[in-house]
């Protein structure tokens, strides 16, 4: 797959998406509330699956609606609140200190540039980039482990990890497409592109793909 394949190619994925009924399309609408709602989701979704993320996140948010109430909240309660999500407890800690980040030295808002925002506790780059895109409406590339993967079974980029690969496509990823990227290749690597066992018969976009012509088809 090349560059100039790429707006053909995520034009089928934007057509083919409503069609997935991927986990990922529940969790979105809870990131595009507002920044905080993409902060706090795009951290509890850590090691847990994307659909008891999304439920777990609806719940969290109608208790949560800045960073006082986190601050407020007791720590068991907030325990019951987040579980099942992968290490709840641990994240619950978390979440208190980011709150009391927040509100010391941001002025109680989430910072809309990636600077501020790796500076928070347990914000790492593709949690960044999420609230950017997701909270702010920036372009910005979300790189978790579909979007790596996606990219170089197609032969998009050659890339060792997800920090490479970050940085490979924001040099040949038109920048329209940075925000949507992340969206269609999760949806994509959780119902057809999955990590074992691809749906390559399925697969609206096979003929682009490095990985299916490498099997001869």
């Amino acid at each position: 797959m090349t560059r100039e394949d790429l707006p053909e190619v995520l034009e089928i994925m934007k057509r083919e998406f409503p069609k997935w009924h991927a986990p990922i399309v529940k969790l979105i609408a809870q990131k595009r509330k507002d920044p905080l709602s993409a902060l706090l989701c795009a951290l509890l979704s850590t090691r847990t699956r994307d659909e008891t993320t999304a439920e777990v996140c609806k719940r969290f948010l109608q208790r949560v609606k800045d960073p006082q109430d986190l601050l407020e909240i007791d720590q068991e309660e907030l325990e019951k609140l987040i579980y099942p999500v992968g290490f709840y407890r641990n994240k619950a800690r978390q979440l208190k200190e980011l709150a009391k980040q927040l509100v010391e030295d941001f002025n109680g808002k989430v910072p809309d540039n990636l600077e501020n925002l790796l500076k928070l506790k347990g914000v790492g780059r593709k949690v960044a980039n999420i609230v950017l895109s997701e909270g702010f409406g920036k372009p910005a590339i979300a790189v978790d482990v579909h979007v790596h993967r996606i990219s170089n079974r197609w032969g998009f980029v050659k890339t060792k990890t997800p920090e490479d690969t970050e940085e490979a496509l924001m040099e040949i990823l038109p920048r329209e497409y940075w925000r949507d990227y992340n969206r269609l290749l999760v949806a994509f690597g959780q119902t057809i592109c999955k990590p074992i066992k691809p749906k390559c018969g399925e697969c609206p976009i096979s003929k682009w793909c490095g990985y299916y012509s490498s099997l001869g088809k």
